[in-house]
């Protein structure tokens, strides 16, 4: 899975490669969440975040494909590869993981989040995972449009500030 790579047609025609995310990453994650806007920062983090301690970078760069997986979203702006999107799982409990997901404010609205949902999918299930779950705020229509549009079954349950979805693998 190190070495995942795919590549992707958006819906405005554009190509992009859905790869696995590496430790020399770092600052181009960090230049995505610069060019994230801190309402779609909170509505990933449930919290507003300007930037990440060293320990909060290190631990999503740090990933092992095993029970921690992130792939990132990487198109070509003015000749040069950048990072647009990513989204990971983490393995919560035996045969489920948790997934999330975040998209720079200049890309939102293409497709990236339904592309990196179904290549996450298919390594949930290379791994044997039965199931994938998240927590979205109930005004993330993008998000919540995502999920329901995965051709996956998915059961949602109304939390006090959130709803949590099941999706089945």
């Amino acid at each position: 899975m190190r070495d995942y790579t795919a590549t992707e047609f958006l819906r405005d025609g554009r190509t992009v490669e859905i790869r696995a995310l590496r430790p020399e990453d770092r600052a181009g994650m960090l230049a995505a969440v610069d060019r994230t806007s801190q309402q779609s920062l909170y509505r990933r983090f449930f919290t507003f975040k300007r930037g990440f301690t060293d320990r909060e970078v290190d631990f999503y760069i740090s990933v092992n494909f095993v029970d921690h997986v992130a792939l990132v979203a990487v198109l070509e702006e003015d000749g040069q590869p950048v990072i647009v999107a990513g989204g990971r799982y983490i393995v919560v409990r035996d045969g489920e993981a948790e997934v999330a997901f975040v998209v720079d404010d200049a890309h939102q609205g293409r497709g990236l989040g339904a592309c990196l949902m179904r290549h996450l999918a298919a390594l949930a299930r290379q791994a044997g995972l039965r199931a994938l779950s998240a927590d979205v705020l109930p005004e993330n229509a993008a998000m919540l449009k995502v999920f329901e549009t995965s051709g996956l079954a998915i059961k949602t349950r109304r939390e006090t500030d959130s709803i949590h979805v099941m999706l089945q693998l």
